[in-house]
């Protein structure tokens, strides 16, 4: 009996390592850039603990002469007296003594441990690694398991790792600046409205939510846990994602902005009201945040080129443009394939409607319905719709090489759609729209000169046939 509670002990443990091994392999690339994004923030956090004024993890402003200590604190290290400060420290020495009041002596050496770019709070430090590692494994579960109508792309993650470590650095060195120092000045300078505007014009508005979330808590531990900075980025954030849902123009993220201008200042306003904050600098940081509103607007529209051609993704602008049936593309298939025109104005009216009903996005059909034949305009003469003189060139053909003939519009279409810089979305409705159907006709054909024939050779996907 024990024998065989032993083995499927065994089998269960080399089940799990396995799975765990396969689960490695396939998301390999995710798991190497998350650690080097975490490693990214070790960096920055080490450098905001180093250079905050906390003991024991807690604040300078949390002490204070004639208070009651709460908590006893030893010096880790000596730090000797200087001309600015002649206050001695001595490794081990108690600082302070819990259930005792704070003297004016131990006030001064806190304030110097705090100061002293010798001491490093280590407590501080393991607290905030050990939050990052926790959001950066809500941040994975986020966009591996959660339910979502596409796959999350590695290009997607690498983009938002980078906008994280900036917004998480300016929020950190931002607060230890006499102007931002206010928890509600220091709004103004975190660029995240903008990173989750261009999230959701890229890639759709349930990502920018959930990106949203994941700035609002580095913002978070970034600004030594202050609610205020977390408050008004998670909520500015989530309007950001919102306010962009039906924009179809480029002249929409102007009112966009005008918007989120708006709404940031609203918001600040409320939060303000909620923490009982004086008013007297509120109507310099309602201009502030209302200015980092509307720059965040227009700055994502300025970014957006760029950031979707690094990232090889579409914008509605972009996916626009290219739905313009006067560009260069859709003139030429006019010209030299008007057959393979129609029939795409006609998938493109049928795809469109069909997404409408179903909630698919429509634009993306009907932009990939356009393109998906392009690999057809040059040798357009190969394929019926184009062929109006009643001349089909495949009845002088073999079987076989027919089926190359029109099995390459496939290929063609892929490789015209890279020298394009089409967006990824289309390239892969250019690549899949025959799927690996079997091409009936020639297939037939093939049958009747060799019973044996591999259907894969005939069909959209496999070896090309031998000729």
């Amino acid at each position: 009996m024990n024998r065989m509670k032993a083995n499927n002990t065994k089998n269960k443990a080399s089940v799990f390592f396995a799975e765990m091994s396969a689960f490695i392999k396939t998301h390999y690339k995710v798991i190497v850039l998350m650690l080097t994004g975490f490693a990214a923030a070790t960096i920055l956090n080490f450098f905001n603990v180093a250079t905050s004024q906390t003991i024991a993890s807690f604040r300078m402003e949390d002490f204070e002469v004639g208070q009651i200590a709460d908590r006893t604190i030893y010096a880790s290290k000596s730090i000797p007296a200087d001309e600015m400060n002649p206050v001695f420290i001595e490794e081990g020495e108690k600082i302070i003594r819990k259930g005792f009041p704070i003297t004016e002596e131990a006030y001064s050496k806190l304030l110097k441990m705090s100061e002293s770019p010798i001491y490093l709070d280590l407590r501080a430090f393991a607290n905030s690694e050990l939050y990052l590692l926790l959001l950066m494994m809500m941040w994975y579960l986020f966009f591996a398991f959660i339910p979502r109508k596409r796959t999350m792309l590695l290009r997607e993650f690498v983009f938002q790792v980078i906008c994280f470590l900036v917004v998480y650095g300016a929020a950190a060195f931002g607060a230890k600046t006499q102007a931002f120092a206010s928890p509600f000045a220091l709004n103004i300078i975190i660029p995240s409205s903008l990173f989750v505007l261009i999230e959701a014009i890229l890639y759709g508005q349930l990502n920018a939510a959930f990106f949203s979330v994941v700035l609002a808590f580095g913002v978070f531990d970034a600004s030594s846990c202050q609610a205020v900075p977390f408050l008004f980025t998670l909520a500015s954030c989530l309007a950001a994602s919102t306010v962009v849902r039906k924009i179809e123009r480029r002249i929409d993220m102007v009112f966009v902005s005008l918007i989120l201008a708006f709404m940031d200042s609203v918001m600040v306003v409320l939060i303000a009201v909620i923490f009982n904050e004086k008013f007297a600098h509120m109507p310099i940081i309602i201009g502030g945040v209302a200015a980092n509103g509307f720059l965040s607007g227009i700055l994502a529209l300025g970014f957006i080129t760029p950031v979707e051609f690094l990232l090889n993704t579409a914008s509605v602008f972009r996916l626009m443009d290219l739905s313009d049936l006067n560009n260069s593309v859709m003139r030429k298939m006019l010209v030299t394939a008007s057959g393979t025109y129609q029939h795409s104005q006609m998938v493109a009216q049928l795809a469109e409607n069909a997404c409408r009903d179903i909630g698919a996005n429509a634009l993306v059909a009907r932009v990939g319905a356009y393109y998906h034949d392009i690999g057809k305009m040059d040798q357009s003469e190969y394929f019926v719709e184009n062929q109006t003189n009643g001349i089909n060139k495949h009845n002088a053909m073999k079987p076989s090489l027919s089926v190359s003939v029109i099995r390459s519009h496939v290929r063609k279409g892929v490789e015209k759609a890279h020298q394009l810089h089409l967006p990824q979305q289309i390239i892969d409705i250019i690549e899949e729209h025959h799927g690996n159907n079997i091409i009936a006709y020639f297939y037939e054909e093939a049958k009747k000169e060799n019973p044996n024939v591999n259907p894969a050779d005939y069909s959209y996907t496999g070896n090309p046939p031998s000729t």
